[in-house]
């Protein structure tokens, strides 16, 4: 008996000691962190029954917003999705920590005349990445946002320069979405050529990704650009830079469609370096965007 009323008491004062602490922590609260705490809870409710393997880099989406479902390639006609995909690269870089652009000093460089700088040589688990990374690293001296968009691509006059060019871009996240179950890899016979495709598989994750981007400028709109996911916000301008956001309007009826095309103008209309300048902006990001909208 002695020894169950000594138990329970110890367990009382546990849950006291307990209730405590939590009462401390919720005093110890940074103002906003509730707001914080609730947006992740969001998105941990919209990302679940996603595995790891299902989440997908910025480039990864931004050629699933381009591929054709059925026949498995982007439109042939599509000329802005390669520098759009390498730009892509850049800000994933950024987001993650890899990359930073140099100070602007006190002559108050433009985004697109500053330096693009190695913040962490840490591999990022994406040989993309750690390969566009690799160069960045090692180029000295450094390059700006426009020129590293260039020399990616291979769009260089310089033929001293061409070694900077990753090959096979698409064909590599292709691959990168089939190992991850949304693609799948077939052989189709063009008349004088056969070609590797890659059509879609699973549906919901291309879905859920289109209702990201549709909702990112309808239903879960937000006024303010600094207040909106930067992932999301580089999506939404890549997509655009990439000419692959109307695929994901194209389902959108005429009163939504309008209204998504006319928020998405409002964003292409920001200028870059004010909003780079303010609190919480990541600067290379808008670098990039700079690059493509100006």
């Amino acid at each position: 008996m002695t020894s169950l009323s000594q138990r329970s008491s110890g367990l009382v004062q546990r849950r006291t000691e307990a209730s405590r602490n939590a009462a401390a922590a919720d005093k110890e609260k940074i103002p906003g962190e509730d707001e914080d705490e609730s947006r992740r809870g969001e998105e941990e409710e919209e990302d679940q029954g996603d595995s790891k393997e299902t989440r997908l880099t910025l480039m990864e989406e931004v050629l699933l917003l381009g591929l054709k479902d059925r026949e498995g390639y982007t439109s042939f006609w599509n000329d802005c999705i390669s520098s759009g995909l390498r730009g892509c690269m850049l800000i994933e870089l950024a987001i993650r920590g890899r990359l930073q652009l140099e100070a602007s000093g006190m002559r108050r460089k433009s985004l697109l005349s500053r330096k693009v700088l190695c913040k962490s040589d840490a591999p990022t688990g994406d040989m993309l990445l750690d390969e566009a990374l690799k160069h960045i690293k090692e180029t000295q001296p450094p390059e700006t946002v426009q020129s590293w968009v260039e020399l990616l691509s291979g769009e260089t006059w310089n033929p001293l320069k061409l070694h900077y060019q990753l090959r096979n871009v698409r064909e590599r996240l292709a691959k990168n979405l089939v190992e991850k179950g949304v693609l799948t890899t077939e052989k189709q016979n063009f008349l004088l050529f056969d070609m590797t495709t890659h059509p879609l598989t699973n549906n919901n994750i291309k879905q859920r990704l289109v209702r990201k981007v549709q909702e990112a400028v309808l239903e879960k709109w937000v006024n303010e650009p600094q207040r909106m996911d930067k992932r999301l916000l580089a999506l939404l301008f890549l997509a655009h830079s990439s000419d692959v956001l109307e695929n994901a309007f194209a389902p959108l009826l005429d009163d939504q469609y309008d209204l998504a095309m006319k928020r998405v103008r409002l964003l292409l209309d920001l200028e870059p370096e004010a909003e780079a300048a303010k609190s919480g902006a990541n600067e290379l990001l808008w670098a990039v965007v700079a690059a493509f909208t100006k």
